[in-house]
């Protein structure tokens, strides 16, 4: 049995998802990605991630709305969601965290700081 964590990255921004895909992979995480806020809502259910980082400007789905329905549906609503966005207002981070998501990060991303936080939502 392996203790590798499994991270959702939800980023539509092609360049972004693999840059942040190569790094994740470095820190020793396994790595499943989705483009729009339905496949993540559709992975969250299949796989069971560890943690989900969510862009929150996403097409077909925004990860606002995806995130909401995350954590109304009694199926995915313990998965820990990182909300990934380059608005830095309180306000976002609070609308985020309304949205349900359990943290925040603003790109780019201090990638160190998201290492930590992934640590501290998935070592419960």
């Amino acid at each position: 049995m392996t203790d590798k964590k499994l991270v959702l990255l939800v980023e539509d921004n092609e360049l972004n998802r693999d840059m942040m895909t190569r790094r994740l992979k470095r820190a020793g995480l396994e790595i499943v990605t989705a483009g729009n806020g339905q496949q993540a809502l559709n992975i969250m259910r299949a796989d069971q991630p560890d943690v989900v980082l969510m862009d929150m400007n996403l097409p077909i789905l925004d990860g606002w709305t995806a995130s909401r329905q995350a954590k109304a549906d009694d199926s995915i609503c313990h998965l820990p969601i990182i909300a990934l966005t380059a608005h830095a207002m309180e306000s976002d981070r609070q609308d985020a965290l309304e949205a349900g998501c359990d943290d925040f990060a603003t790109k780019p991303v201090d990638f160190p700081g998201l290492l930590i936080k992934i640590e501290k939502l998935t070592s419960a």
